[in-house]
């Protein structure tokens, strides 16, 4: 029997004439309506016709999250008196309900990409209602790609609704062709903010981490909440740890049922949480509860303010889920769901003035994660760069190049970007391409490994992945059990492909199982044999599965860590079971703060010939010539990547490569690895000047300009060179005095612009110091000078003149020796006539005779 009481009760009742008159018309509409209204629920089922009275169609309604499609489904189950499977049913992966009479399907976005990529029209449907697309899940956006690409070229008469609580409307609308937007009126009950942080600083949260002290204090808040307010509470965290950490905190509270709501909790906790309970409760969930599910009987919100992202860092080609600060719409989304049945409280663990900093969105997942699925799906659908899709947002121009490099190497597309036969099997496979072509490699023996490799497992399953595996066996949790199903669930689809056998790829040779074909059933006999050790049953399946999937992160044991043949190091954490390895394979990593390598998460140990059959493409021989520890360096190399497996010394090395080294060596080491005589030096510095003062055609002697036009002078000698010590035969003296103007003539005047050494009044001819261009220096003594009224110039750039005393010892400096003569000398004859008695010291040194001699010499 319907329930109509309920079904009147909701609030976007009265935004369905607009809505129908909207999809009647336009054929497409953005709906918006705040949480609890019932878009969710009632729109699919008057769309639908199964209440209202309108037209029968076929509706499917597409939810971000599994956990969210199968409570809508139940609750739109229960408003029409019926079990789901009946008129309401839902698909998401591993778990199908739906019959003959169903006309209201809910399904996650991925199974909807599956479904449009076999079959593009959606034969039987009428509309897709993509619900929830404020969260901006990448599905999602594809999905609605596809869509307006299939209604757009195929079937204009396939309706769209795009519904959430908030987003960018305007945006969606423009998108959908000019849509029209329909919004509903919420029953909004107000809700008091409580600011709650921390008494004491609390570390940020860095990669998968959060600071234990966080998790301490939001148990607290909790505390507190349940004290202070009525109600049940419902408290945000980021992680299943996390949320796992925080209940164990509060296993002591009394009279109060504490549940955990996530994407890997049992369906019966999951049922619970969404029925009133017999009790007072604490909801402690991740943010799947921010707007795709009603929590009956929250008064009391407590939000960590934290959030769990997909994040990829390209440096160390490690992608996944990163923990940051949630957003300030995340905690609006979140506050109201203290508000949906009454008035409310929201604790929120940071300061009122934190909360003007945080993001104003969450980031688009396009713009954030792994686009290697995403770059698939599109080379499936025949647009691989994607510029053909409507998109809010476009992907990113580095992601996308990544992850066609990603799709290139499992053989996925071909060089033009478009889909292979494998690619299309790895598309219908649903997990990551990576993991699918080892799904194919292995002829579905992987499945288990596939399979755990699919979704985060469970931190207390360590980060051995084939221990995890025998824990995943045993059962016993909720993980377990989706692990199973999901088991059965790969099996049954790989066994789809398995004729023809995959390409192996990583050979090169015709078609075959692969690496794999070598675990088939010695493999599976041995798997329960007891033995350990990466060349046996479950851990040598484990190495070949990880290492196919990844094989730029097989590692070897290098020192205190292991090197990725990426070059990425990664460490193992203290009491790992994987420590000691020589060979392993890093499926899940993310980098501590504060650290520069990456930290396991999950990883196998792996053989050494397993590990280079699978990262077959990485292995290769070259020679490498290269300026290490102040000489030239050459080798033949064999290496896996950036690990090196053996090396040789190379005798006749590529003189290119020989060459380029050296000119490293000099970037390195500076030019100070030639010979540089004092004539050298001297010319360097004379060029120097000439290049400050008067430009070209004068040469830039800078040591990046010599860099640059190193086979102007350098060359023939630098072509002879072959190591450092030949470097320091070479005359740098010889090699600049090429790069002299000698065709404009400007070369023969040199030594009239900037003479090495220049005449002074007393007949000595002086060296001029060049080594400041701007202002070169004379250095003489006092009694030379005398007689001169003018400064020396060089190129019409007046000399600074050292006045040296009689035992060459600074006297004076003047650049305007005339005013010298007049002011300073009388100070300076006063000091040095008394110290040097035997020499000259006239009153007017200006018209007075020069000399390098004493009084007594003069006189004779």
């Amino acid at each position: 029997m319907i329930r109509y009481d309920a079904l009147d009760a909701l609030p976007v009742r009265s935004a369905l004439p607009a809505l129908t008159e909207a999809l009647e018309g336009a054929g497409t509409a953005v709906l918006v309506a705040p949480p609890g209204t019932g878009k969710t629920t009632l729109v699919p089922l008057v769309l639908a016709g199964l209440v209202g009275g309108g037209p029968a169609r076929r509706v499917v309604v597409a939810e971000p999250r599994r956990i969210a499609a199968r409570a809508a489904a139940r609750r739109m189950a229960w408003l029409l008196g019926e079990r789901p499977g009946e008129s309401v049913g839902f698909t998401v992966r591993g778990e199908r309900a739906v019959g003959r009479h169903t006309r209201v399907e809910v399904a996650t976005t991925g199974v909807l990409l599956q479904r449009l990529q076999r079959d593009q029209e959606l034969p039987g449907v009428d509309i897709v209602v993509l619900d929830e697309c404020h969260e901006r899940h990448l599905d999602a956006d594809t999905a609605a790609a596809f869509l307006w690409d299939v209604r757009q070229a195929l079937r204009p008469e396939l309706r769209l609704v795009a519904a959430s609580a908030t987003t960018d409307a305007g945006g969606w609308a423009r998108l959908l062709g000019g849509a029209p937007v329909v919004e509903a009126e919420g029953v909004a009950h107000p809700v008091e903010v409580v600011w709650a942080p921390a008494g004491r600083p609390v570390r940020p949260p860095h990669g998968m981490r959060v600071d234990p002290a966080l998790l301490a204090h939001v148990a607290s808040v909790v505390r507190r909440a349940l004290a202070e307010r009525d109600g049940d509470v419902l408290c945000f965290l980021p992680g299943v740890g996390e949320i796992a950490r925080v209940a164990g905190q509060l296993g002591d509270v009394t009279d109060v049922d504490v549940l955990q709501v996530h994407g890997r909790a049992p369906a019966a906790v999951q049922d619970a949480v969404l029925a009133p309970g017999a009790r007072r409760r604490v909801v402690l969930a991740t943010s799947v509860a921010e707007s795709s599910l009603t929590v009956p009987g929250v008064r009391v919100v407590v939000d960590s303010g934290l959030a769990r992202e997909p994040r990829v860092d390209h440096a160390r080609g490690l992608s996944g889920l990163t923990t940051v600060r949630a957003s300030r719409a995340a905690g609006r989304q979140r506050a109201g769901r203290a508000g949906r049945e009454a008035p409310g409280f929201v604790y929120r663990c940071w300061t009122e003035a934190e909360d003007g900093r945080l993001p104003a969105f969450p980031a688009p997942e396009i713009k954030v994660a792994d686009l290697t699925a995403f770059a698939l799906q599109t080379a499936c659908w025949g647009d691989p760069d994607a510029s053909g899709l409507a998109l809010l947002d476009p992907p990113p121009g580095g992601a996308m190049a990544a992850a066609r490099e990603v799709l290139s190497a499992v053989g996925a597309v071909d060089c033009a970007g478009r889909a292979t036969p494998v690619g299309v099997r790895l598309s219908r496979l649903g997990v990551h391409p990576r993991l699918g072509r080892a799904l194919l490699d292995t002829s579905g023996e992987g499945a288990e490994v596939v399979a755990l490799l699919s979704e985060e497992v469970p931190r207390e399953y360590g980060d051995d992945l084939a221990g995890a595996l025998r824990r995943a066996r045993r059962g016993g949790d909720a993980y377990a059990g989706r692990w199973a199903a999901e088991v059965r669930r790969l099996r049954a689809v790989s066994g789809e492909f398995s004729h023809p056998p995959a390409r192996d790829r990583r050979t090169g040779g015709s078609e075959q199982a692969g690496p794999g074909a070598a675990t088939g059933a010695r493999g599976r006999q041995e798997e329960h044999s007891g033995q350990a050790g990466p060349g046996t049953g479950d851990d040598r399946l484990a190495g070949l599965v990880a290492a196919l999937a990844f094989p730029e992160r097989v590692a070897r044991l290098d020192g205190g860590s292991y090197l990725m043949a990426s070059g990425t190091r990664a460490e193992l954490e203290e009491g790992s079971g994987l420590r000691g390895a020589p060979w392993i394979v890093v499926a899940v990593a993310d980098r501590p703060a504060g650290k520069g390598h990456a930290r396991v998460r999950l990883g196998a140990a792996v053989p050494q010939d397993v590990a280079l059959a699978a990262a077959g493409p990485l292995l290769g021989g070259h020679d490498e010539v290269h300026w290490a520890g102040g000489d030239v360096v050459a080798r033949h190399v064999e290496r896996l990547g950036a690990i090196e497996l053996a090396a040789r010394p190379l005798q006749d090395a590529d003189p290119a490569l020989v060459r380029a080294a050296l000119l490293e060596g000099l970037r390195q080491a500076g030019l100070g690895l030639l010979r540089w005589t004092p004539e050298a030096e001297s010319l360097r510095q004379r060029l120097a000047f000439l290049r400050a003062h008067l430009g070209e055609p004068w040469p830039d002697v800078s040591g990046d300009a010599l860099h640059a036009r190193v086979d102007e002078w350098l060359e023939p000698e630098l072509g002879r060179a072959r190591r450092r010590a030949d470097l320091a035969r070479i005359d740098a003296g010889q090699g600049l005095a090429r790069l002299l103007p000698w065709a404009s003539g400007q070369a023969a005047r040199l030594d009239e612009l900037a003479p090495e050494r220049i005449a002074v009044p007393s007949g000595s001819r002086i060296r001029i110091d060049y080594r400041d261009p701007e202002r070169p220096v004379l250095a003489v003594k006092l009694q030379e000078m005398f007689g001169l009224r003018q400064t020396p110039a060089v190129a019409g750039v007046p000399l600074l003149v050292h006045l040296l005393s009689p035992a060459g010892r600074p006297a004076a400096v003047t650049a305007d020796l005339a005013s010298f003569w007049k002011d300073g000398y009388k100070g300076v004859r006063a000091e040095l006539r008394g110290r040097y008695p035997k020499h000259p010291w006239p009153e007017d040194p200006a018209t007075a005779e020069p000399t390098r001699h004493t009084n007594a010499r003069l006189r004779r």
